[in-house]
C-alpha cells in the first residue's frame, strides 16, 4: 500500500481571501516577518499496491478532473511512504 498525496493551491494570479484573512490576523496575534499567505487543499490518496508510472498518470487524471478546478488552481501530486 502506497499514500498518493495531491495538493492543490490557487493559481498566482488569482486573488485568495482566505490566505490574506490569514495574513491580516497573524500580526493581530503577535506575529510577524510573513509576507505573505496562500490557501490550499491536501489529498491523500491510499493506493492499493505498487505506484508506478502508469498508476501516477491515473492519478494526475483524478487530481485534474475531481480535486482541482484547472481553470484557476495548479495541483502538485507525489507519493509518500505510508508508514
Amino acid at each position: 500500500m502506497a499514500r498518493v498525496v495531491v495538493d492543490v493551491m490557487l493559481k498566482p494570479e488569482i486573488l485568495d481571501p482566505q490566505g490574506k484573512a490569514v495574513q491580516g490576523a497573524l500580526p493581530r496575534l503577535g506575529f510577524s516577518g510573513v509576507l505573505d499567505v496562500r490557501q490550499g487543499k491536501r489529498f491523500e490518496l491510499e493506493i492499493e499496491g505498487e505506484v508506478n508510472a502508469e498508476r501516477l498518470a491515473e492519478i494526475e487524471q483524478i487530481a485534474g478532473t475531481l480535486l482541482a478546478n484547472p481553470v484557476i488552481e495548479d495541483f502538485t501530486v507525489h507519493v509518500e511512504d505510508a508508514s
